[in-house]
């Protein structure tokens, strides 16, 4: 199996983008284009419904010519097989108020928040592997602290939980928890630079 490349998404790979959200199974992705932790409070954003996806869609969109990005696309060769988003914790107001995901201290980090792969692509590593293209993405640009958000589960679940990505995966990449605040949502985060 090819490995999985990793590229920041930037306006002139928003149909790759476009490409990983339409396809089977990432539904979850197509409602709130990554959109939905970002936004905080009542606005257009946030109300579930066609307008509501279209603004995120745009939304996004507008994120991709912003530096640093909004995430990252993985490729296997030139099909695009995946999306994290990640990026500074302040982007991400949501995490704000969160009872789960608010901050742990005031140590400044980047979130990642969410994997979307297509149900072809599932099953084949691709997540673990974009996760391990964030991290040398993030160490890169001088990132000191990558925080996420994982679910810690014996099974896997279907649902919204599955975006986040398994707290084995995480443990995988050397991540280490820091916090939990819900039986099965730990808070782990990964030391990239001294």
């Amino acid at each position: 199996m090819e490995d999985v490349v990793v590229h920041p998404l930037t306006p002139q790979r928003w149909g790759d983008l476009e490409a990983i959200f339409n396809a089977r199974g990432c539904s979850v992705a197509r409602g709130c284009w990554c959109m939905y932790y970002r936004v905080s409070g009542k606005g257009p954003l946030t109300r579930p419904g066609e307008s509501q996806r279209a603004g995120s869609r745009a939304a996004l969109q507008a994120l991709a010519a912003h530096d640093p990005p909004p995430g990252l696309i993985g490729y296997r060769g030139a099909t695009p097989v995946g999306w994290i988003s990640l990026g500074p914790r302040q982007d991400y107001a949501k995490l704000e108020k969160s009872p789960v995901m608010g901050p742990v201290d005031a140590q400044a980090v980047w979130s990642v928040v969410c994997f979307v792969v297509p149900s072809a692509y599932r099953g084949q590593g691709v997540a673990r592997q974009l996760l391990a293209g964030a991290v040398a993405y993030a160490r890169k640009r001088g990132v000191r602290l990558l925080e996420a958000y994982p679910v810690d589960k014996a099974q896997p679940s279907a649902g919204q939980s599955s975006w986040f990505g398994s707290k084995a995966m995480f443990d995988e990449a050397g991540f280490e928890e820091v916090a939990r605040r819900k039986p099965a949502r730990p808070v782990v985060r990964l030391k990239l630079v001294d």
